[in-house]
Parts: structure tokens; C-alpha cells; sequence
């Protein structure tokens, strides 16, 4: 077994000694957890790698790339004792045939990486498009000293991907990657989708983290104000053209939730002027909603479903 790789019975030495990374448990399909996998680009973090049952190398297949990788399969594992159960919806989907995911899908949980977790899931290119005080502010304060969002992305198609292929075989034509996040991570899903819309044919992004209303008056709040509007400028001219991928964005209306409906309602604006319709995009609002996994994980499968349905053979915008 590769020394990246790790499923539940090769747990030992220093993997089983870390008390931090406890192995989540399924009880549909199989997990195992590559771990310490190389890259280029970012510093190793584990990924839980979720297979549906039966399947074989030589399949079929798609992948679902899921930021924030702990939280997605076993709330005993979890912080906060909430998990997305995100091979419930994936399975789900799939038993679903071509109303669900059409095939076979792998899911990959990406483990955020403790006090990196903003510069890597902020979008950088944004940066460019912020109010100096805003860029410098963010580069010193959440990224401590370095944005890391493009380099992660790097990680997932250059060092990530390609595993995922030596390992199972190559992905038929059209099974674009599917990315989905919240908080951050649906920023960081949305950008992927920009950034290589050639890879990512849809992006689910829950509770989206844009702030773009007075939400406070610390240096902090206006910053993340600022990034807010820097990041809906970007997306007016790297939004991919409408017909090939499909975008879900939504929010709640409880707790930090609430101060998301502003950014919400100017990206559908700016969806429809970029030619998505309801059927390719969409940004939805679940009332008695908050901010945590147990809430994203009730709609974590209409989200798939839509984003599911890309048209297949991402091109770039």
C-alpha cells in the first residue's frame, strides 16, 4: 500500500498516534484516508476518500471534490459533532441513475488545514480587485502573510486528480469534477469553477461567505466588506459562460447567514446578466436556516442533484 494511502486496518504508527485525526466511520461504502500525500504546491493534509459500494477499477466514474474534509462523514469525529453526511447524499443520488449523479462518484474530502483555512479558501486573483488597505490588511492578518487559494487549487488538479486516476483509471469524457463547499469553501468552490472551467463542470456553494453590507464597524469588518466586493467584481468578467456548468449558491436566514443576503441577491443578478438561467443557475434562500453542518447536510443532495446535471465537457468561458 502506497505510504499516502491509509484505509481503517493500516491505522499505525504515527497515523494511529495522532489523537487530531481520529478515521471516520460510514456504514455505506468504504473510507480510507490517504494520508501525507506529496505535492508541489501546499503543505500534506489528509483526504478522506469515500467509495460507493461495488464499485470497481474500470468503472465509469466521477469525482466530487468537498473542502473542509473532516466534517463530511462522521459527526463523532467532528468538532462540533455535526457532520454533512456527505456519502449519504452521494449514494442517494446515485441510486437516482441519471435524475441523480449518472454514475459512480468518488468523494473526496480535503481537510482544511488549521490557521490556513482563509488563505486558502479566499479567492486570490480577487485580491487585485481590492482597496489596498482591504489586500494588505487580509495578506497580514487572515492569510499571515501569504494567500495560498490559487496554490491549493494547483493541489487539487495537478497532485489530487491525477491520483484519484492512477488509482481507479481514467475518468470517461464528460464526467466533469464536481466541487462543493460552505462558508469559505463555497468562495473557494466558485473560484474553482473559474479558474478551470475546463476540469469543474458545477460548484454547490452553501451559506456563501460574502459580506458585502455594514455588518460591523471593526478594521476587520470593512475588510471583509471590501474582499466581499472585490471577489463579486472578479466574478463579472471570470464567471464561465452559461449552457456548460451549473452553479448552486444559497443562503440562510439565522446567524451569520443573514448578513449573506446582499452578496446573494448581486451574484443572481450578475448570473442572469452572464446568460445562466434557472436551469444552469441558481441562488436559493432557506428560511430557518443557520450556519453548521447539520443544516447543509439537509439540502446537501438538491444541491448535488442540480450541479449534477452539467452539461458535460467543461470549456473555458
Amino acid at each position: 500500500m502506497a505510504p499516502w494511502l491509509l484505509g481503517p486496518a493500516a491505522l499505525t504508527g504515527a497515523a494511529a498516534a495522532a489523537p487530531a485525526q481520529p478515521m471516520a466511520q460510514v456504514d455505506i461504502g468504504t473510507l480510507e484516508r490517504w494520508h501525507d500525500l506529496p505535492s508541489r504546491h501546499v503543505p500534506t493534509r489528509p483526504i478522506d476518500v469515500w467509495v460507493p459500494p461495488g464499485f470497481q477499477r474500470g468503472q465509469p466514474y466521477r469525482v466530487l471534490c468537498m473542502h473542509d474534509g473532516q466534517m463530511l462523514f462522521d459527526a463523532r469525529t467532528t468538532w462540533n459533532r455535526q457532520a454533512w453526511n456527505a456519502h449519504v447524499a452521494v449514494h442517494g443520488l446515485m441510486q437516482a441513475g441519471p435524475a441523480g449523479l449518472g454514475w459512480p462518484t468518488i468523494v473526496l474530502g480535503i481537510w482544511n488545514r488549521e490557521g490556513q483555512r482563509y488563505a486558502e479558501y479566499f479567492p486570490e486573483k480577487a485580491l487585485a480587485l481590492a482597496p489596498p488597505h482591504a489586500r494588505d490588511g487580509y495578506v497580514k492578518g487572515e492569510a499571515q502573510g501569504r494567500p495560498l487559494a490559487d496554490a491549493y487549487l494547483r493541489f487539487i488538479v495537478d497532485d489530487l486528480l491525477p491520483r484519484v486516476e492512477a488509482r481507479w483509471g481514467p475518468r470517461p469524457d464528460g464526467s466533469g469534477v464536481l466541487v462543493a463547499g460552505a462558508s469559505m469553501g463555497g468562495l473557494i468552490s466558485l473560484y474553482a469553477l473559474c479558474e478551470y472551467p475546463q476540469v469543474f463542470s458545477g460548484a454547490a456553494c452553501l451559506s456563501t461567505h460574502w459580506v458585502s453590507v455594514a455588518a460591523g464597524r471593526s478594521d476587520q469588518d470593512k475588510r471583509q466588506q471590501d474582499l466581499s466586493r472585490a471577489f463579486l467584481a472578479y466574478l463579472q468578467n471570470h464567471l464561465p459562460r452559461a449552457g456548460v456548468h451549473r452553479i448552486w449558491v444559497d443562503r440562510g436566514d439565522d446567524a451569520l447567514d443573514s448578513l449573506y443576503e446582499p452578496g446573494l441577491r448581486q451574484f443572481e443578478a450578475l448570473l442572469r446578466a452572464r446568460g445562466y438561467g434557472e436551469q444552469d443557475g441558481t441562488a436559493r434562500v432557506f428560511k430557518g436556516t443557520g450556519h453548521n453542518e447539520a443544516d447543509w447536510s439537509k439540502r446537501l443532495a438538491q444541491a448535488l442533484a442540480f450541479i449534477g446535471r452539467a452539461g458535460q465537457g467543461a470549456e473555458s468561458a
